[in-house]
């Protein structure tokens, strides 16, 4: 059975990377997100299916890059340890060391951007876009600033 790994930060991310819970039992799957007291139920709810990063947005600016850095060293870790054919992501920052390590071990990346963006990209997408084997935006209307992705309509 193909190994998929869906990553997301934590939040509204999350919760959409979660609207594709009728993919987990089509594969041999694993979830990473942040740590955070709001998505502990996680773990209980798949059992050895998930884990985690340091949680870490860039509001404070003289902590993040270290907690960046350590995200990168921890998704590396989990990428060897899970090994997946296929990366599913709705971003952000915490998705985009594990894409690019996985592009690198030769994983197919499949990016979706956020439903939230209807008119200006993400920094993670401007990023996953020039390398993601599959790019799908949830707008129509993000197709001009996204012209090689493919139109999915909303994930909700």
């Amino acid at each position: 059975m193909k190994k998929i790994l869906f990553i997301s930060s934590t939040g509204g991310h999350l919760q959409e990377m979660l609207q594709l819970k009728e993919l987990f039992n089509k594969y041999d799957f694993h979830i990473i997100t942040e740590k955070t007291k709001s998505n502990m139920y996680l773990q209980d709810k798949y059992p050895k299916r998930v884990n985690y990063l340091i949680y870490g947005t860039k509001s404070n600016m003289l902590v993040y890059p270290f907690k960046l850095l350590a995200n990168c060293f921890k998704s590396l870790y989990f990428y060897l340890k899970i090994k997946p054919k296929v990366i599913i992501t709705t971003g952000a920052h915490t998705a985009g060391p594990m894409c690019c390590i996985g592009k690198i071990f030769g994983s197919k990346i499949i990016y979706i951007e956020t439903f939230a963006n209807i008119e200006t990209k993400t920094v993670t997408g401007k990023i996953i876009y020039h390398f993601a084997d599959l790019f799908i935006v949830q707008w129509k209307s993000m197709l001009k600033i996204y012209p090689k992705a493919t139109y999915g309509g909303w994930i909700f």
